[in-house]
């Protein structure tokens, strides 16, 4: 919960907030740590500009099985997670591939053809943060 929290105050404009619990303005125990800041994919594409009109947030929470490979998909949004538990492996259709542990994080590709796969021996756990726009779907699944 600590790191969702973290995520959630990185990802989303309480900038004034983060800012002052940063600067230890705020009695207590408030830390903050950025998780990500990024205006590339992980393959190292631009990311592309922000839905002009209706955007709409979405966080999904995914629990993968180890041994399991999600089908070939893309993403017509801009997303971007964190690994809250296990190892997942990324892997681009041009063959690129990206091995995230418990504790990293990820800028998606958009609208580039890739799958994931748990490469590890537990549950893959990790929350993903969806920036799209009413009526968009979040995945299209390829027939690869």
């Amino acid at each position: 919960m600590k790191h969702l929290i973290a995520v959630l105050l990185t990802a989303f404009p309480l900038t004034s907030f983060a800012q002052l619990a940063q600067a230890n303005q705020i009695p207590g125990e408030v830390k903050v740590t950025q998780i990500l800041k990024a205006t590339k994919e992980w393959d190292g594409s631009p990311l592309p500009p922000y839905p002009a009109k209706n955007p709409e947030i979405t966080i999904l929470r995914y629990e993968i099985p180890p041994g399991i490979r999600l089908p070939m998909h893309k993403h017509p949004v801009i997303n971007a997670g964190v690994i809250l538990q296990g190892q997942l492996t990324v892997t681009a259709k041009d063959g690129k591939q990206l091995i995230l542990n418990e504790g990293d994080s990820i800028v998606e590709l958009v609208d580039k053809w890739h799958y994931g796969a748990n490469t590890g021996s537990v549950p893959v756990k990790l929350i993903m943060f969806y920036v799209g726009e009413v009526g968009v779907p979040l995945v299209i699944k390829g027939n690869q």
